[in-house]
């Protein structure tokens, strides 16, 4: 039987997907939970329990941030389980949520004929369709989020640096493998080799005597080439990686780790060529390495998932880069803000988004990582921020310091969105040590530990701790081009095609809007390029532009695989590939 649904819903910053799997996950759709603050994940498991079920999990507890995160994550499952059972026992009619359940499938999947079949049977065939039917109900996974680069290290109360294993990633990859939660572990944002070594630690990691491996690896990478190197890196310690999922440069929400202008067209197609080699290559080093810890081997017929994730704005998109490229499934992130039934948008942020412009959406350096990162000029964080500069008290109170890795001023990191930090660079600054557009561009730095957990408490009624209300909004570009508010079942049809959301005009395909973005980012390169490294920009430059060439000559070719039921999109795409073409000749 395949997949119940085709796509997933990813992880959007700390708090919008939190407790996604709680709206979504009994209807057969997979979603990604971020498991980096465990203070969050604390107060969002109080307020599910209340007093009567809750137990609290002291800060001052031996591995409270494994403790609580795992507790959260058994929270989870435990209740998806339970609503997947009720769901089983209800009577098949209509405003069922059972019904729904078979609704929202795509119309190609074989569980949809049955429902069909079934709607149509009368006596006992109809009743025994129904419990075929129910027998076939899985809920969506519950998938977890580590982003790799947030792994600062910890101190013990005499201020002596813990072992590695007690690193703020590590802790989150122990409380995710000890729990009971049935989903996969999805490595985001680079390698962390100590984080990959600390994996084999855990048996749920390994395949079993059948070969199942209980909590699946998923890499979510820029290009084919990261997708090799880590996966056999991760292979080498007998970690097979269940899921290549593949994400656009720029096209997409929270932190943009642009490539050298490779795009997504282009990375899909090398993926799809080279699919078999990939799969063999680390096949044949896991199964080795398998071999040599005296462990369960992989069935002979393991094939890791290729999907992409990035932008995509319709059904004939979507349906294009399953078939064109043979995915095996996509991410639809961003426009998921906008349906109450799957995310937490608390009321305040909800209002911002509808009324945004597109101009209001922009990539900003106000994450302390120093990646640029997915923003709107309107939120509530952003007023926040600039409200402070203004008052002469820049910079955030830092109390969860998981962005904490500057050590200019100091031993211990520091966040460079801190008052701390921030009030030392003003001194630089009025000591002639940096300039006022340097300080500019670290004044920009914002708290995303609170502004991207806010939402959450703020949708179900709860207030932040220290009542930090504001909200940080990490939408990507997409969702622009997406105004209202929709239902479950409207944005899910939307995806399979079966209606279509009245979507901005101006909206250009997502490989056109991606190729749109990358000569912004390359001409934002240019004109911020330092006179001092001419040569070395020099280089970089014209290797970018060599690569976005390519790519246009790529999609130049790409005839009528652009779209199969609008002849005017693919007239409307060599128009704009043309104009692109100009623009970086001019760049």
């Amino acid at each position: 039987m395949p997949q119940i649904h085709n796509f997933h819903i990813p992880v959007m910053g700390l708090g919008f997907t939190v407790d996604t799997p709680l709206k979504v996950a009994r209807f057969g759709i997979s979603s990604v939970v971020s498991i980096m603050d465990d203070q969050l994940l604390e107060d969002m498991r109080c307020h599910y329990l209340r007093d009567t079920q809750f137990e609290p999990i002291s800060e001052k507890d031996h591995d409270s941030r494994a403790k609580r995160i795992k507790a959260y994550l058994n929270f989870l499952q435990s209740t998806v389980d339970q609503q997947v059972v009720e769901l089983k026992s209800q009577n098949f009619g209509e405003g069922q949520e059972i019904d729904k359940y078979f609704d929202l499938l795509p119309t190609d999947h074989p569980l949809s004929s049955l429902y069909l079949n079934m709607k149509l049977a009368t006596g006992d065939e109809r009743l025994n369709l129904q419990q075929v039917l129910r027998e076939a109900i899985e809920p969506g996974s519950i998938d977890v989020n580590i982003m790799t680069k947030v792994d600062k290290l910890n101190y013990d109360k005499e201020g002596k640096v813990l072992p590695r294993e007690y690193s703020d990633a590590l802790l989150a990859l122990k409380g995710f493998a000890e729990s009971n939660v049935r989903g996969g572990v999805v490595f985001s944002a680079g390698m962390n080799p100590a984080l990959y070594g600390y994996a084999e630690q855990f048996e749920d990691f390994f395949p079993d005597e059948n070969g199942h491996i209980k909590k699946p690896i998923i890499l979510k990478v820029s290009d084919y080439r990261s997708a090799l190197v880590q996966g056999k890196f991760l292979a080498k310690k007998g970690l097979w990686v269940d899921e290549y999922r593949i994400e656009s440069g720029l096209n997409c929400g929270g932190h943009a780790f642009a490539t050298d202008g490779f795009l997504a067209g282009p990375i899909l197609d090398q993926f799809k060529s080279n699919r078999e080699n990939l799969r063999n290559e680390v096949f044949t080093i896991c199964q080795t390495a398998l071999d040599k810890k005296n462990r369960p081997l992989l069935t002979s017929s393991v094939k890791p998932r290729i999907t992409y994730q990035g932008g995509i704005g319709n059904s004939d998109e979507n349906r294009m880069l399953l078939e064109k490229y043979e995915l095996d499934g996509t991410g639809w992130g961003s426009p998921f803000l906008l349906v109450p039934e799957a995310t937490s948008v608390d009321e305040g942020t909800f209002e911002k988004l509808l009324k945004a412009k597109k101009s209001d959406f922009y990539l900003s350096k106000a994450s302390p990582l120093g990646v640029p990162f997915n923003n709107l000029r309107t939120s509530t964080a952003e007023a926040q921020r600039k409200e402070r500069i203004a008052k002469g008290r820049p910079g955030s109170p830092c109390y969860k310091k998981l962005l904490s890795s500057n050590v200019e001023f100091t031993d211990k990191p520091i966040c460079t969105a801190s008052r701390q930090y921030q009030n030392l660079k003003i001194k630089q600054r009025d000591a002639g040590e940096i300039s006022n557009a340097e300080l500019d561009e670290v004044l920009e730095k914002d708290c995303l530990c609170e502004g991207l957990g806010a939402p959450a408490l703020l949708s179900v009624g709860e207030t932040p701790r220290r009542n930090l209300n504001a909200v940080t909004i990490c939408p990507g570009p997409n969702l622009a081009y997406f105004k209202g508010i929709f239902s479950l079942k409207e944005m899910v049809d939307h995806i399979y095609g079966k209606v279509s959301l009245s979507l901005d005009p101006e909206r250009p395909h997502v490989f056109v809007k991606e190729l749109q973005l990358y000569i912004k980012h390359l001409k934002a390169d240019i004109e911020n390029a330092m006179p001092e490294n001419g040569k070395k920009v020099e280089v970089y430059i014209n290797k970018f532009k060599k690569n976005l060439s390519e790519g246009i000559a790529y999609y130049q070719e790409f005839k009528d695989s652009w779209s199969k039921e609008n002849s005017l999109v693919l007239e409307r795409v060599k128009a704009q590939l043309a104009e692109m073409k100009l623009n970086l000749q001019l760049a």
